[in-house]
């Protein structure tokens, strides 16, 4: 398994967020041998990294008093923590396939903020891309989920340690820090971009079906409802394809949903979109259709007139070939 698989597994674990939550993210890999890095994120924007060769924290994206924000001591701290964590549980675990080129630990940790002030923070390890444990502290109390077979002393004096350390460090820390970048973030956080949105029909010539879909695209922030209607009902969700939130290289998303239907479907169709930076939701009727029928009105158009001027050039040149003839007549009258 390679890092960037690694990477994209381990980044499913992570919990949806309600609107009305705000969430900090640490995101730390380490590569047994061979490199750890770490980056912090404000919701979905990446608003710094932590270099471990100079053990300094870089802030990326448009910044304010981030020396208010990140204490410098405070992520030397937690990058040595991370890092002597990964350290020690490498010498733990072993490769799942001694054939593996890569040796890959993660570890998450997410505080978040919710609109009734209420704070917990999560923290999850990974071990080749799947859950190895999780720790959870919320509210003065602790949950703990071990997916691993390994309970070991060494194991159960570390989630000690743990424990202590997520709520009198980590915890405090977090929040503290989320606090401060949705102040300084706010302006990135508050931006509103409204989708693009494109209903579209594309017929396959194997199946002699089209594939009827509704793509949502450019929009900020993520949460979006995307909805395909018959007649005026939801279509039922086992019916749909897709619907999977992606993200586009400028930050913003993009959502498709899709209806296979067959060629003689004469049900009206319609794509329902509602969106923070939209006043009310936006429905898109079948615009194949309207398209379908501009082009052959155009087409028509385009036959009538030119057969008006195949008739007019025909008419023209006949009438030129009448006239050249009297010309002809009449000259030789007048001879």
């Amino acid at each position: 398994m390679n890092t960037a698989c690694a990477f994209v597994l381990f980044l499913l674990l992570l919990v949806s967020v309600s609107a009305g939550s705000h969430t900090l993210t640490g995101l730390a890999t380490y590569i047994r041998e061979n490199a750890f890095s770490a980056s912090l994120m404000l919701d979905d924007i990446t608003v710094g990294y932590y270099d471990s060769e100079t053990k300094i924290y870089v802030a990326r994206g448009n910044t304010t008093n981030e020396d208010d924000v990140i204490d410098p001591s405070t992520i030397k701290d937690v990058g040595a923590n991370v890092l002597n964590h990964f350290q020690k549980i490498s010498h733990l675990l072993r490769p799942v396939n001694e054939t593996e080129s890569y040796v890959v630990h993660q570890v998450v940790t997410f505080c978040e903020q919710s609109d009734n002030n209420l704070g917990q923070i999560t923290t999850k390890t990974a071990y080749q891309g799947s859950t190895f444990d999780e720790l959870h502290f919320f509210n003065g109390k602790f949950t703990y989920q071990l997916f691993s077979n390994y309970t070991g002393p060494e194991k159960i004096r570390d989630l000690e340690r743990s424990k202590s350390r997520l709520e009198n460090f980590y915890y405090p820390a977090c929040i503290k820090m989320l606090k401060n970048y949705l102040k300084t973030r706010e302006t990135q956080l508050n931006r509103k971009v409204k989708p693009l949105v494109r209903l579209t029909q594309k017929a396959n010539s194997d199946s002699g079906r089209s594939r009827l879909s509704c793509l949502a695209s450019r929009f900020y922030p993520r949460h979006i409802n995307l909805t395909l209607f018959r007649d005026g009902q939801p279509v039922s969700d086992h019916e749909i394809t897709g619907g999977v939130l992606l993200p586009n290289a400028d930050g913003t998303y993009q959502m498709r949903k899709s209806l296979e239907i067959s060629a003689a479907d004469k049900h009206k169709y319609t794509c329902s979109v509602t969106h923070l930076s939209l006043d009310n939701t936006l429905d898109f009727s079948e615009p194949f259709k309207s398209v379908i029928l501009s082009v052959l009105i155009v087409l028509a158009l385009v036959l009538v007139f030119g057969t008006g001027v195949v008739i007019y050039i025909y008419i023209r040149r006949k009438r030129r070939a009448g006239h050249s003839l009297n010309i002809f007549f009449s000259t030789q009258r007048t001879r």
